[in-house]
């Protein structure tokens, strides 16, 4: 089935995205136009909708590989309808709600201790003791997990 419609340079208007950004999405297997007859990419309007997805994605720190495993729930060959859309925001709300909730961690404990285990700090005796950070795990462990 040939895609008719929209042309790289028509997408990248429509998208606010460089071409060379649009032709690295399709090298990355984000999006597959067809060839017309002049060997030109041509692009359907769903393009635009799935552009919008990958640059929302990316914004709260979605990697490509974590992209391109959502949208393959996405039909290939027609139009994703509304209940497609649907089945992946489910999922992709979980990943919302998960960086959101570490961002508000961040959020509140920032200027604290942020329970890293290097006891470099006078107050790191008040907010982690005997260095009981470590034992939760490597890392600012007061920031990626509640536990304390």
């Amino acid at each position: 089935m040939m895609k008719r419609g929209l042309s790289i340079g028509d997408l990248a208007v429509r998208t606010g995205l460089s071409v060379s950004a649009i032709r690295f999405y399709e090298k990355k297997g984000l999006i597959s136009p067809d060839r017309n007859a002049g060997n030109q990419r041509r692009y359907e309007g769903s393009d635009i909708r799935r552009l919008s997805f990958i640059l929302i994605a990316q914004q709260i720190g979605l990697s490509i590989d974590q992209i391109k495993d959502t949208m393959s729930e996405l039909p290939e060959g027609r139009t994703p309808t509304k209940s497609d859309w649907s089945k992946i925001s489910k999922r992709f709300r979980n990943t919302l709600d998960e960086r959101i909730a570490l961002m508000q961690r961040m959020r509140e404990n920032i200027d604290g201790c942020i329970g890293c285990g290097c006891l470099s700090l006078k107050a790191c005796q008040l907010y982690n003791p005997d260095d009981k950070a470590y034992r939760l795990g490597m890392g600012p462990r007061y920031i990626i997990s509640d536990e304390r």
